[in-house]
């Protein structure tokens, strides 16, 4: 019998932490909700939610050493998953009220405000997913749930200026919403994954997603 693999849910203060963790437990993960840097350098696989601003998530996340943490897991291959502004604090700055906020840098690019007659974007929506995609693999023609004001709207990796080691093997995969523009609504770059709506509040369809990822631990 093949053990269930260990994920850490990280817990620094922002996020639907506990719909998360009982969503990855249903779909047979071994789940611990901690900041504990040592555990969740060492589990198999990372959860990084977060809800609310930028600025505020960055604050927790840097109060618990998350930049040293991704890093660390990264550079050993070990994945890690962003939900919704846990997904937006991997860009390079995000930008809100006026505030510009350094984020963790993984990717290059800023997050700020949809153009859309009515923010927030809240409800369900589809997304435009890649045949290459692992992460949608099996439901790329489902809803799935968002509630957010702010998105990375473009992808170019060839605009990083990273100096970090590179863990990656294959060009990333970035999947995309309409929301009165479009906008990145997931990415599957190497070890490092992130989507911008919660699968966790979305139902069979979002089950399944986390299942896909929790496989590949």
């Amino acid at each position: 019998m093949t053990a269930s693999p260990s994920v850490v849910v990280l817990d620094y203060g922002f996020g639907n932490v506990r719909s998360a963790v009982r969503a990855l437990e249903s779909v047979g993960a071994q789940v611990a909700l901690t900041s504990d840097f040592e555990i969740a350098r060492e589990a198999e696989g990372l959860v990084i939610p977060g809800v609310g601003a930028f600025a505020a998530c960055m604050a927790g996340i840097n109060a618990v050493r998350g930049s040293q943490l991704v890093d660390a897991r990264l550079i050993a291959g070990r994945p890690v998953l962003g939900i919704c502004v846990g997904m937006q604090i991997l860009f390079a700055r995000g930008i809100e009220h006026g505030v510009d906020t350094v984020g963790l840098g993984q990717w290059p690019g800023t997050v700020d405000q949809l153009r859309a007659p009515v923010i927030p974007h809240m409800g369900w929506n589809t997304v435009k997913v890649p045949a290459e995609s692992e992460l949608f693999r099996g439901i790329e023609r489902e809803s799935f749930y968002f509630v957010h004001s702010y998105a990375a709207k473009t992808w170019d990796m060839s605009r990083s200026n990273h100096s970090k080691p590179d863990p990656y093997q294959r060009p990333a995969v970035v999947s995309y919403c309409e929301y009165g523009e479009s906008f990145i609504a997931a990415v599957e770059n190497g070890p490092l994954s992130a989507v911008q709506f919660h699968p966790e509040k979305s139902g069979n369809a979002g089950l399944a997603l986390l299942e896909n990822w929790v496989s590949t631990l």
